[in-house]
């Protein structure tokens, strides 16, 4: 199994991906510590798993150092000893720049950048006195290539994609490897809310010009994002650090013929 021997931290484990994930990551031998605001919705989730002691939910604000620092000391003291951490947890707000305010742009911040801040700074010490370990960051394709309506978004992506080269350059010969992903519209539960919420009795037009977005005609599945995961916290990757990796079904790869041909 590629994850055997690592137990690997999960933030915002309860949507999509991080479900994806937590069901990934188990299938190939990894203890999961899977983290989010409600840990009891997680257990639900996952009921079809039968993980047993290979699973632990705890609930975590990503916003809260001194609620991240007490569940570092409580893993501690379990015997839990963290080799892998998964940056998941997102916010996300929709609008140009002069559509945003300043509170749209502290909660992306404050869940997207200072949340990974306060997550890696909480454990990365443990992972380099025990010899090294990987951080894998959830950025976006809005961190590479400019999205319509997504200033705030897409500004907090492009600084996770950053933080994670400098992780990556800063921690290299303490045995610690730092990669992102950087998807486009994944099909989770967030894209069927978001429609709801920003387009009602919109959402089936929407819902395809979204899948339409990615040249292969359709949106990216939570598994298909966990496979990229699993291969980027795996010794498989050694040898990959300070990467952002896109998937994007041809996004990036160039235009598209247009309709009319």
């Amino acid at each position: 199994m590629r994850l055997n021997g690592k137990t690997c931290l999960i933030t915002g484990a309860g949507g999509g991906i991080g479900m994806a994930m937590i069901e990934a990551f188990l299938a190939e031998g990894a203890i999961v510590v899977a983290t989010d605001l409600d840990a009891d919705q997680i257990v639900r989730n996952c009921e079809h798993l039968q993980a047993g002691s290979q699973l632990i939910a705890r609930r975590l604000d990503v916003t809260d150092p001194s609620g991240i620092a007490g569940l570092a000391e409580q893993l501690k003291a379990e015997g839990v000893e963290i080799n892998v951490l998964v940056n998941n947890a997102a916010a996300i707000t929709i609008g140009k720049l002069l559509d945003a305010t300043v509170e749209d742009l502290r909660l992306v911040f404050g869940v997207n950048v200072e949340g990974l801040f306060n997550v890696t700074k909480a454990f990365l010490p443990g992972m380099i006195a025990r010899g090294g370990g990987t951080v894998l960051n959830m950025a976006s394709l809005a961190s590479v290539h400019a999205m319509h309506e997504r200033f705030a978004y897409s500004s907090s992506k492009a600084a996770i994609a950053m933080m994670t080269r400098s992780i990556a350059v800063d921690y290299v010969k303490d045995g610690i490897r730092a990669n992102c992903i950087c998807p486009a519209r994944v099909h989770t539960p967030f894209i069927e809310n978001y429609l709801k919420k920003y387009y009602p009795g919109e959402e089936k037009e929407r819902f395809e010009a979204l899948s339409r977005y990615q040249p292969v005609g359709r949106m990216i599945q939570p598994s298909e994002v966990a496979a990229m995961a699993v291969y980027l916290c795996s010794d498989e990757s050694a040898m990959v650090n300070g990467g952002s990796f896109v998937i994007d079904g041809g996004v990036m790869a160039g235009d598209q013929p247009s309709p009319e041909g």
